[in-house]
């Protein structure tokens, strides 16, 4: 009861033990289901302006790494054992980022959609600074973005702070879309998406 003064967005289980949750005012938080009391175990915030948080989700192996994404577009990525500010601030969608991802049985790669009808695949898996440069392959456009990093931690592609070696690409899977994408959720080859056209659409091959 009266967990938070402000609007929980998103929550989802960091282990069974532990639930996460966002709000409106740019805050995660971990609370310990063990613990009979109404407060935070621990309390982490975006610096500067609040802006609210909309979804959450931890990495299926290393529970430490927790992406989210707010009402600006960013995705944040945290590291939970560390300090109270994102590990990385990356610039992402152009409004609103309504879910985020990681793959479950390949966390390497990364799912989020928008407001803006866009929904993209990040992709850590290769440093694609050793592969040819292009911008747009299979109708699909893609750019490559640098992580803007705080402090460093594990060797892990979301957490590694060298932007000349780490490197990840990101792929627009809808670039045409105009309608805002809500939801989506991913396994194996499968990804399903929700948008404001009232249809769900399923890609059956992600990694084609």
């Amino acid at each position: 009861d009266n967990a938070d003064s402000s609007t929980l967005h998103a929550v989802t289980f960091l282990r069974t033990s532990e639930i996460l949750t966002v709000n409106s005012i740019g805050q995660l938080k971990i609370w310990d289901l063990r613990q009979q009391r109404n407060e935070p175990s621990q309390i982490f915030s975006l610096t500067g302006d609040r802006v609210p948080l909309h979804c959450v989700d931890r990495h299926p192996n290393q529970q430490h790494i927790v992406a989210t994404g707010g009402q600006d577009g960013m995705l944040s990525i945290w590291d939970i054992r560390q300090g109270t500010m994102p590990v990385s601030l990356l610039n992402a969608h152009e409004a609103e980022m309504w879910e985020v991802h990681f793959h479950p049985s390949n966390p390497d790669h990364l799912f989020t959609c928008s407001e803006d009808g866009s929904l993209w695949h990040w992709d850590t898996s290769t440093d694609v600074s050793e592969k040819p440069s292009f911008l747009h392959q299979g109708g699909r456009s893609t750019t490559y973005f640098s992580h803007n990093t705080i402090n460093q931690s594990v060797i892990s592609a979301w957490l590694s702070n060298d932007p000349t070696k780490d490197r990840m690409e990101i792929t627009n899977l809808i670039p045409n879309q105009t309608l805002s994408v809500n939801s989506l959720d991913v396994l194996g080859p499968c990804l399903v998406y929700g948008t404001d056209a009232e249809a769900i659409y399923v890609n059956r091959q992600l990694f084609a």
